[in-house]
């Protein structure tokens, strides 16, 4: 399980350099290209099915190790580092034409950053810890930001009813911006800011019927919109840390502030 994590990472840089680089502002996007694009994101997303399951497998089977713990480790860091970094070099095609420098570095600080997000979960990770908070943004939930709007691309080239003539706009406009979501993501995988475990939180401890219903819809509505679904998903997750931290900032300093009489 683990090595597929990583054997998915590999093809997905594969699938990513067949994308070329065009040779003007003006140059269409060609349709192999936005193909790759969306296989190379899928890709990202399978390794993270495996990485789901490999620490689930071993604890079934009894099998868990130090060695499967740094094997999964390095695996990662092909497919939720190197991967997506590179992946967002290839699929913003403008921006890198006019600002290549900046793209291949933003791209560089992401593989960096998500080597010491996982080099930190490593040294401070207990076996007695229960997992239900990481600290920093996982690297699998920044792989999947730049993994979702990838398979968005794609989805958003090929819709021709949705958007109509707006589609090269938002196009240009995502392509423009996401490179500094990419960093944005990647500074929030080395910081301190507090993230739940999603997958623990779900499976740990009874739910009520509402709560099934609410996880139900969610998956339903990620498969029907699944193009659209799915990088706002993994965006609002990324955004959530920073925002439930300031949200409970200025609940504290309102609390200081109130009156005691």
């Amino acid at each position: 399980m683990t090595l597929g994590n990583l054997i998915c990472g590999f093809f997905a840089i594969v699938v990513a350099a067949r994308i070329e680089k065009p040779d003007s502002l003006v140059a269409g996007i060609d349709l192999a290209d936005t193909t790759n694009v969306m296989i190379s994101g899928w890709l990202i997303f399978l390794a993270m099915v495996f990485d789901g399951l490999d620490g689930y497998v071993a604890r079934l089977s009894r099998t868990t190790s130090d060695f499967g713990a740094q094997l999964d480790s390095l695996c990662d860091l092909v497919s939720f580092g190197v991967a997506p970094g590179f992946l967002l070099v290839k699929m913003c095609p403008r921006f890198t034409l006019v600002h290549g420098h900046t793209v291949w570095i933003i791209a560089a600080a992401f593989a960096a950053c998500a080597a010491l997000r996982l080099a930190r979960f490593n040294v401070e990770t207990v076996d007695d810890d229960e997992h239900l908070f990481f600290s920093g943004l996982p690297s699998p939930a920044a792989a999947s930001v730049i993994a979702g709007f990838a398979i968005m691309f794609y989805t958003l080239r090929q819709d021709t009813d949705t958007l109509n003539e707006f589609r090269d706009f938002v196009d240009s406009c995502l392509q423009a911006g996401l490179p500094f979501l990419g960093l944005l993501t990647a500074l929030l995988m080395v910081s301190r800011i507090r993230y739940p475990h999603v997958t623990n939180r779900l499976l740990r401890g009874q739910r009520s019927f509402g709560h099934v219903v609410a996880v139900l819809f969610f998956f339903v509505a990620i498969m029907v919109f699944r193009g659209y679904a799915l990088p706002i998903a993994a965006t609002a997750f990324a955004l959530y840390g920073p925002i439930h931290l300031g949200w409970q900032l200025w609940v504290q300093r309102r609390r200081r502030e109130e009156p005691l009489f």
